[in-house]
C-alpha cells in the first residue's frame, strides 16, 4: 500500500512520498550534525564521556531507524504500521518520520 492510495485515507490527510523524504533527510541530517558535536566535544572526565556515549548510542539508533524508513518508503511500506498494517496518522508522521509503529502498538510494544 502507498503512500498515496490507501483504504479510506484522502490524499490530504496522508504525506506524500516527496514530503516523507524531505523530512526524513532533515532528521538525518540533525542527527548527524549532533553526532559531530558530540565527537568535537569529547574531552571531558568520564562522567562527561559516558553521557556522551549514551547520547552517540541514543543518535545513532536514530540514524539506523531513519535507514529503515527509507527502505520502507523505497518499497512502498512506509506509513503502515509493522504491527497491525493499519496507515500511521500523518500527524504521528510528521513529528516521528521514521515511526515504526502507529501509537497503539507502540504503547502495547512497551
Amino acid at each position: 500500500m502507498s503512500l498515496e492510495t490507501t483504504r479510506s485515507d484522502s490524499a490530504a490527510e496522508r504525506m506524500s512520498a516527496q514530503e516523507a523524504r524531505q523530512r526524513l533527510e532533515h532528521e538525518r541530517d540533525s542527527r548527524l550534525e549532533q553526532l559531530r558535536a558530540i565527537e568535537e566535544s569529547a574531552n571531558g572526565g568520564q562522567e562527561a564521556a559516558d553521557l556522551l556515549k549514551a547520547q552517540k548510542s541514543t543518535l545513532q539508533r536514530a540514524l539506523k531507524d531513519i535507514e529503515a524508513a527509507f527502505a520502507r518508503l523505497d518499497d512502498g511500506s512506509y506509513g503502515n504500521c509493522e504491527s497491525c498494517s493499519k496507515p500511521i496518522p500523518v500527524e504521528r508522521l510528521e513529528i516521528l518520520p521514521y515511526a515504526r509503529c502507529c501509537v497503539p502498538c507502540q504503547q502495547r510494544a512497551g
